[in-house]
């Protein structure tokens, strides 16, 4: 049996991309898979084919942090047109409904934004990509199927009011992971007596990464270009900054034998139980852990190889 050859570069790093508008997050995926030609690749959070902003996509050993990034609190700016209601919750849906706009003041509109700030029950909208029985929703949704979804616990830290009108209003939004902001913005219109849908969505916070730290794709090709995958590999940043709030922890020699043949390690960091990053005796950082309050640390996702820091 011929053993097939891995296609693309072991290469291992997180790139910070400016996702477009038009395109779905998975196409951007794909796009900087293919210029960086990486063996693996993953983004850690889908946006909406109109939103844009920060979109981090993670290469190689990098991708087993996607799933802890994903869990990362987010920033959006959104803008809401009062009025129009439709099927997806942003303008590239179709019209389902139409209401009057009630004259509303600034001050009447914070007042209502205060109601949306904290731990909240929210449903997930049919244009999603949660999956019923293995199908996307959103896929059911464009045939007309509605599928009963569970409401789920999710946190708004704050909102901010950035500007309004008679008719639109934009807000600088900072909450928890699974939170829907489409869904928040019909919210926040219905409370304010009539109806609403995004027509701007662009993310500005990520896990911590913002848009000073992005790229556009036109601008990696220009660099592929130019400089050829040495000017790509410039761009990326360390997997070990991903996660900065996580404690580390640092092996010796015997303990980081032990921990990449699966086995848990003693260490004398006790009365505390956290995820923690690890770093091997030549502090290579070879992924994350666990640890227990008794000091013992157990693997959760290791590198394959550890990257040098």
């Amino acid at each position: 049996m011929v053993k097939r050859s891995k296609k693309g570069r072991d290469i291992t790093g997180i790139v910070i991309i400016d996702k477009p508008t038009g395109l779905s997050s998975n196409h951007v995926l794909q796009r900087v898979k293919r210029l960086f030609n990486a063996n693996k690749a993953g983004h850690t959070g889908s946006l909406d084919p109109l939103a844009t902003g920060v979109l981090p996509v993670c290469l190689g050993e990098a991708t087993k942090l996607s799933t802890y990034l994903l869990d990362a609190d987010k920033q959006y700016q959104v803008r809401c047109q009062l009025g129009i209601l439709t099927d997806s919750g942003d303008s590239d849906g179709k019209m389902i409904a139409q209401q009057a706009i009630p004259q509303y003041s600034p001050e009447q509109l914070q007042q209502v934004l205060l109601d949306f700030v904290g731990e909240q029950q929210q449903i997930p909208p049919m244009f999603s990509a949660l999956k019923h029985q293995g199908q996307p929703l959103y896929k059911l949704a464009r045939q007309g199927i509605e599928i009963e979804r569970k409401s789920r616990l999710i946190t708004i830290y704050s909102i901010e009011l950035l500007a309004c009108d008679a008719e639109s209003f934009t807000l600088q939004v900072a909450c928890s992971k699974g939170t829907y902001i489409r869904t928040l913005v019909q919210d926040i219109a219905a409370a304010l007596g009539s109806c609403g849908h995004v027509t701007m969505l662009r993310r500005t916070d990520a896990a911590g990464y913002d848009l000073t730290q992005t790229l556009s794709l036109e601008t990696l090709g220009e660099l592929a270009e130019q400089q050829g995958l040495a000017g790509l590999d410039n761009q990326l940043l360390p997997a070990h900054e991903a996660l900065p709030d996580w404690p580390h922890i640092k092996l010796d020699l015997a303990m980081s034998d032990d921990m990449r043949y699966g086995r848990a390690v003693k260490t004398d960091v006790q009365g505390q139980s956290a995820k923690v990053r690890l770093f091997d005796y030549q502090d290579h950082f070879i992924g994350l852990g666990e640890l227990a309050l008794d000091g013992t640390v157990s693997a959760k996702r290791l590198f394959v190889t550890g990257e040098t820091v």
